[in-house]
């Protein structure tokens, strides 16, 4: 492992540095893309992401490479499949909202060409820094546009998008450059 500073999130887990040093925070405006970091932050809640990010590839094959479409049309047959499967997070809840926003992801790339065009909205399409210094001690957590965010998926019907989760899809996706700023990747 070379000797550059990163987040302090990383610790020395070899794929957490390596989801931090090539995606956290990198701008993403693949549809594809965005279903998928918004089904691994669904699945996130009330657990920590380096769990997620061990089981990320058998979530990719459960569910048929984050495909929305396949993932709306999901019936009953398949989701006591997924209930058994050992190698995912088999909350019953969390599998069902997946199939929920699989539905209204489609709805919302119909009403504006794409779901890129629909989310980057919230920061007026672009990447956001704030507060200046991040440490440790005061990475948000939240912001007024994750409220906003959280606010409106939610009036579309989106399950499990309370603002901290759609802070830590904002983070993912690149909206907000959350990177300490001694970590190598802050203001890239």
């Amino acid at each position: 492992m070379d000797s550059r500073n990163r987040c302090f999130w990383t610790g020395d887990d070899e794929l957490m540095i390596k989801y931090h040093d090539e995606e956290w925070g990198f701008p993403v405006h693949d549809d594809r893309k965005l279903f998928e970091y918004m089904v691994l932050d669904t699945f996130q809640a009330g657990l920590s992401w380096r769990t997620i990010l061990h089981k990320r590839e058998n979530f990719r094959k459960a569910f048929h490479d984050f495909d929305p479409v396949k993932i709306a049309a999901y019936k009953e047959d398949y989701i006591a499949t997924l209930l058994q499967d050992t190698g995912i997070i088999r909350n019953k809840l969390k599998i069902y909202a997946t199939i929920n926003n699989a539905q209204k992801f489609l709805e919302i790339r119909k009403e504006f060409g794409s779901f890129d065009a629909y989310i980057w909205q919230f920061t007026d399409y672009q990447t956001r820094r704030y507060p200046a210094v991040i440490t440790k001690e005061n990475m948000p957590s939240s912001s007024k546009e994750s409220d906003a965010m959280s606010a409106d998926l939610k009036k579309r019907g989106f399950k499990f998008v309370g603002t901290t989760i759609c802070y830590a899809f904002m983070q993912a996706i690149g909206m907000v450059d959350d990177h300490c700023t001694d970590c190598f990747r802050a203001g890239r």
